[in-house]
Protein backbone atom coordinates (compact mmCIF):
# COMPACT_ATOMS: atom_id res chain seq x y z
CA UNK A 1 0.00 0.00 0.00
CA UNK A 2 1.24 3.32 -0.76
CA UNK A 3 0.80 6.30 1.77
CA UNK A 4 -1.07 9.39 1.10
CA UNK A 5 -2.84 11.47 2.93
CA UNK A 6 -6.11 11.68 1.30
CA UNK A 7 -9.28 14.01 1.65
CA UNK A 8 -11.90 12.85 4.25
CA UNK A 9 -15.74 12.87 3.52
CA UNK A 10 -17.11 14.00 6.86
CA UNK A 11 -20.35 11.63 6.05
CA UNK A 12 -19.41 8.04 5.47
CA UNK A 13 -16.18 7.62 3.69
CA UNK A 14 -17.30 4.76 2.23
CA UNK A 15 -16.26 2.64 5.52
CA UNK A 16 -18.15 -0.41 6.94
CA UNK A 17 -17.37 -0.18 10.33
CA UNK A 18 -19.13 0.49 13.54
CA UNK A 19 -20.14 4.04 14.46
CA UNK A 20 -17.32 4.53 17.09
CA UNK A 21 -14.57 2.92 14.54
CA UNK A 22 -15.86 4.89 11.31
CA UNK A 23 -15.58 8.20 13.38
CA UNK A 24 -12.18 7.38 14.95
CA UNK A 25 -11.02 6.93 11.35
CA UNK A 26 -12.60 9.59 9.91
CA UNK A 27 -11.31 11.76 12.40
CA UNK A 28 -7.62 10.78 11.63
CA UNK A 29 -8.51 10.98 7.80
CA UNK A 30 -9.34 14.89 8.56
CA UNK A 31 -6.78 15.66 10.58
CA UNK A 32 -3.84 13.92 8.45
CA UNK A 33 -5.16 16.45 5.71
CA UNK A 34 -5.56 19.56 7.52
CA UNK A 35 -2.04 18.83 9.12
CA UNK A 36 -0.90 18.09 5.64
CA UNK A 37 -2.05 21.48 3.28
CA UNK A 38 -4.02 23.97 3.61
CA UNK A 39 -7.84 23.48 2.93
CA UNK A 40 -9.06 23.96 -0.18
CA UNK A 41 -12.55 25.29 -1.51
CA UNK A 42 -14.23 22.16 -1.72
CA UNK A 43 -13.25 21.19 2.27
CA UNK A 44 -13.87 24.51 3.09
CA UNK A 45 -17.42 23.81 1.80
CA UNK A 46 -18.08 20.91 3.48
CA UNK A 47 -17.44 22.88 6.74
CA UNK A 48 -19.73 25.22 5.98
CA UNK A 49 -22.45 22.61 6.52
CA UNK A 50 -20.71 20.64 8.68
CA UNK A 51 -22.58 19.32 12.24
CA UNK A 52 -21.62 21.29 15.18
CA UNK A 53 -22.01 18.51 17.70
CA UNK A 54 -19.36 16.58 19.41
CA UNK A 55 -18.45 13.72 17.26
CA UNK A 56 -17.95 9.64 18.63
CA UNK A 57 -15.40 9.53 21.57
CA UNK A 58 -16.69 11.65 24.23
CA UNK A 59 -17.95 15.18 25.10
CA UNK A 60 -14.36 16.47 25.66
CA UNK A 61 -14.62 16.87 21.62
CA UNK A 62 -17.42 18.80 21.87
CA UNK A 63 -15.79 22.66 22.04
CA UNK A 64 -13.14 21.90 20.38
CA UNK A 65 -15.08 20.90 16.84
CA UNK A 66 -16.77 23.38 17.33
CA UNK A 67 -14.19 25.58 17.66
CA UNK A 68 -12.84 23.98 14.66
CA UNK A 69 -15.71 24.27 12.41
CA UNK A 70 -15.97 27.83 13.48
CA UNK A 71 -12.22 28.83 12.28
CA UNK A 72 -12.97 26.93 9.25
CA UNK A 73 -16.16 28.79 8.34
CA UNK A 74 -14.28 32.59 8.58
CA UNK A 75 -11.46 31.65 6.59
CA UNK A 76 -11.03 31.17 3.08
CA UNK A 77 -8.51 29.39 0.82
CA UNK A 78 -5.96 32.28 0.57
CA UNK A 79 -5.65 32.96 4.16
CA UNK A 80 -5.61 29.40 5.00
CA UNK A 81 -2.42 28.91 2.42
CA UNK A 82 -0.76 31.84 3.80
CA UNK A 83 -1.26 31.03 7.19
CA UNK A 84 -0.27 27.25 6.61
CA UNK A 85 2.79 28.56 4.62
CA UNK A 86 3.99 31.23 7.46
CA UNK A 87 3.89 28.20 9.49
CA UNK A 88 5.28 25.47 8.48
CA UNK A 89 6.75 26.44 5.34
CA UNK A 90 8.51 29.88 5.45
CA UNK A 91 12.02 31.23 4.15
CA UNK A 92 14.69 29.25 6.00
CA UNK A 93 13.31 27.54 9.54
CA UNK A 94 10.05 26.93 9.59
CA UNK A 95 8.23 28.31 12.46
CA UNK A 96 6.85 25.09 13.21
CA UNK A 97 7.94 21.58 12.69
CA UNK A 98 5.31 18.80 11.81
CA UNK A 99 7.72 15.69 11.81
CA UNK A 100 8.35 13.42 14.96
CA UNK A 101 12.11 13.38 14.23
CA UNK A 102 12.58 17.09 14.96
CA UNK A 103 10.69 16.57 18.49
CA UNK A 104 11.74 13.31 19.79
CA UNK A 105 15.72 14.14 18.79
CA UNK A 106 15.71 17.64 17.69
CA UNK A 107 17.09 17.30 14.35
CA UNK A 108 15.03 15.75 11.26
CA UNK A 109 15.64 12.60 9.49
CA UNK A 110 16.87 10.66 12.39
CA UNK A 111 16.73 7.55 13.92
CA UNK A 112 13.04 7.97 15.03
CA UNK A 113 12.53 8.13 11.02
CA UNK A 114 14.37 4.94 10.32
CA UNK A 115 12.53 3.39 13.20
CA UNK A 116 9.25 3.98 11.75
CA UNK A 117 10.35 3.27 8.28
CA UNK A 118 10.72 -0.09 9.59
CA UNK A 119 7.31 -0.86 11.40
CA UNK A 120 5.69 0.58 7.96
CA UNK A 121 7.32 -1.52 6.11
CA UNK A 122 6.63 -4.58 8.12
CA UNK A 123 3.21 -3.06 8.00
CA UNK A 124 3.01 -3.07 4.21
CA UNK A 125 3.43 0.27 3.86
CA UNK A 126 5.55 2.82 1.59
CA UNK A 127 5.43 6.42 1.32
CA UNK A 128 4.75 7.52 -1.73
CA UNK A 129 7.30 8.64 -3.96
CA UNK A 130 5.50 11.80 -5.44
CA UNK A 131 4.71 12.87 -1.73
CA UNK A 132 6.94 16.21 -0.59
CA UNK A 133 7.14 15.25 2.96
CA UNK A 134 9.17 12.12 4.84
CA UNK A 135 7.29 9.22 6.50
CA UNK A 136 7.26 11.20 10.17
CA UNK A 137 5.14 14.03 9.21
CA UNK A 138 1.97 14.04 11.19
CA UNK A 139 -0.34 13.93 8.49
CA UNK A 140 1.36 10.25 7.51
CA UNK A 141 1.00 8.88 10.92
CA UNK A 142 -2.64 10.29 10.97
CA UNK A 143 -2.92 8.60 7.65
CA UNK A 144 -1.29 5.39 9.17
CA UNK A 145 -3.74 5.15 11.89
CA UNK A 146 -6.77 5.77 9.81
CA UNK A 147 -5.47 2.74 7.29
CA UNK A 148 -4.91 0.52 10.64
CA UNK A 149 -8.47 1.10 11.68
CA UNK A 150 -10.31 0.96 8.25
CA UNK A 151 -8.51 -1.34 6.33
CA UNK A 152 -9.70 -4.53 5.08
CA UNK A 153 -6.66 -6.88 6.38
CA UNK A 154 -7.68 -7.62 9.72
CA UNK A 155 -4.20 -9.27 10.20
CA UNK A 156 -2.92 -5.45 9.96
CA UNK A 157 -5.84 -3.30 10.89
CA UNK A 158 -7.02 -4.58 14.32
CA UNK A 159 -6.45 -2.69 17.51
CA UNK A 160 -3.55 -3.88 18.54
CA UNK A 161 -1.28 -2.96 15.88
CA UNK A 162 -3.39 0.50 16.15
CA UNK A 163 -2.17 0.34 19.98
CA UNK A 164 1.19 -0.73 18.96
CA UNK A 165 1.84 2.14 16.34
CA UNK A 166 0.32 5.13 18.37
CA UNK A 167 2.41 4.34 21.86
CA UNK A 168 5.72 4.18 19.27
CA UNK A 169 4.99 6.97 17.00
CA UNK A 170 2.27 9.19 18.12
CA UNK A 171 2.07 9.43 21.37
CA UNK A 172 5.57 10.65 22.43
CA UNK A 173 5.22 13.79 20.25
CA UNK A 174 1.49 14.70 19.34
CA UNK A 175 1.12 16.98 21.86
CA UNK A 176 4.46 18.94 21.50
CA UNK A 177 3.64 19.86 17.99
CA UNK A 178 0.09 21.17 19.53
CA UNK A 179 1.98 23.12 21.99
CA UNK A 180 4.05 24.38 19.16
CA UNK A 181 1.45 25.46 17.32
CA UNK A 182 -0.32 27.15 19.87
CA UNK A 183 2.96 29.33 21.08
CA UNK A 184 2.63 30.97 17.33
CA UNK A 185 1.07 34.35 17.16
CA UNK A 186 -0.18 33.64 13.75
CA UNK A 187 -1.79 30.73 14.02
CA UNK A 188 -5.51 31.10 13.59
CA UNK A 189 -7.25 28.48 11.82
CA UNK A 190 -4.29 25.82 12.75
CA UNK A 191 -4.75 26.73 16.61
CA UNK A 192 -8.24 25.22 16.21
CA UNK A 193 -6.55 22.46 14.41
CA UNK A 194 -4.08 22.39 17.39
CA UNK A 195 -6.55 22.25 20.37
CA UNK A 196 -8.64 19.45 18.32
CA UNK A 197 -6.24 17.28 18.08
CA UNK A 198 -4.42 17.55 21.34
CA UNK A 199 -8.47 16.86 22.84
CA UNK A 200 -8.62 13.89 20.66
CA UNK A 201 -4.89 12.91 21.12
CA UNK A 202 -6.18 12.55 25.01
CA UNK A 203 -9.21 10.65 24.00
CA UNK A 204 -7.35 8.10 21.83
CA UNK A 205 -4.59 7.99 24.59
CA UNK A 206 -7.14 7.28 27.53
CA UNK A 207 -8.56 4.45 25.51
CA UNK A 208 -5.05 3.02 24.56
CA UNK A 209 -4.49 3.05 28.36
CA UNK A 210 -8.08 1.58 29.26
CA UNK A 211 -7.55 -1.21 27.27
CA UNK A 212 -4.08 -2.20 28.27
CA UNK A 213 -5.20 -2.48 31.67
Amino acid sequence: MSMTAQSIDLATDGLQADSEELARAELYGLLSRLWLAPPDAALLQQFAHAVTQAPERGALLEAPWQALVHALRQTTPEAATAEHQALFHGVGKPEVFAYGSYYLTGFLNERPLAALRTDLAALGLARDTAALETEDHIAYLFEVMRYLIAGDDVGISNLEQQRRFYRSHLQPWGHQLCDAVLAQPRAEVWRAVAVFTAAFLAIETQGFDLLET
